[in-house]
């Protein structure tokens, strides 16, 4: 239950917020997750009137402000194919539209496409105070202790990786039962993401080159039971979707 709100006009106003002990303090991007605290009374810092919805491309990379919506990414031209099918999978048009590219990653859960590709990119996560730069991994393992009393401010993925997306699900509504993202570098730097369980989507693989995807995937499923499916069935479609997703990137 919401008990305060607040719409701090700068940023040391909204970390002096968040840093009151008297009651729970969350910072809110676009509010489509914000229903996740509702087992407590907790106030809400509303950050829409910071700035930090801007994208911009630096170099070979496009920083993506922190309360930026899933629909303005989305709409990229810059960003890759696989990103795009992701995050089109993630939410209905109307949810891309108000959810917010940060507060989708703090959210998120390992059924999530969008923080499946994300992994798969290893974007960098910038937090405030102190401008520290993160990966993404930690974030997704660590976050209520990474972003406690803290403020992500950007996103930033590199825009020379290609990546490909694929996934299976019951409906076409579905979130996914299994879904695989796998980045390609131009130094041949591999990285394979699976997703569709779990609390987080995880590494299967990251090396230096190509070679031995398939194999990863199916050994970093073979825990991955659970009630939508069945460990055997989640390491076949692994490696059915990296294939796939290889594929993609020779094309």
């Amino acid at each position: 239950m919401i008990v305060e709100y607040y719409r701090p006009k700068n940023l040391a106003e909204a970390l002096a917020l968040v840093d009151d002990p008297k009651t729970k303090t969350v910072f809110m991007g676009g509010g489509s997750a914000i229903d996740r605290y509702n087992t407590e009374p907790f106030a809400v810092v509303d950050l829409q009137d910071l700035g930090l919805n801007t994208l911009r491309t630096k170099g070979g990379t496009l920083e993506i402000g922190a309360t930026a919506s899933l629909q303005a990414l989305y709409e990229q031209s810059q960003i890759q194919t696989g990103l795009k099918n992701a995050i089109y999978r993630e939410a209905s048009l109307n949810l891309r539209q108000v959810a917010s590219v940060a507060g989708t990653l703090v959210a998120s859960d390992g059924r999530s496409p969008f923080t499946t590709a994300m992994l798969a990119l290893d974007a960098s996560i910038t937090l405030i105070p102190g401008e520290e730069r993160i990966n993404i991994g930690d974030l997704l393992a660590l976050r209520e202790k990474k972003i406690n009393s803290k403020l992500i401010t950007k996103i930033t993925i590199p825009l020379n990786v290609q990546l490909a997306y694929q996934y299976v699900a019951r409906t076409p509504a579905d979130l996914p039962i299994v879904c695989a993202a796998v980045a390609l570098w131009p130094s041949g730097r591999t990285r394979v993401i699976l997703g569709g369980s779990g609390e987080t989507p995880i590494l299967a693989m990251d090396g230096p080159e190509r070679g031995g995807e398939e194999i990863s995937a199916a050994n970093a499923y073979s825990q991955a039971g659970d009630q939508w499916a069945a460990a055997e069935y989640r390491q076949e479609m692994a490696q059915v979707l990296v294939k796939r997703c290889l594929s993609g990137l020779d094309t």
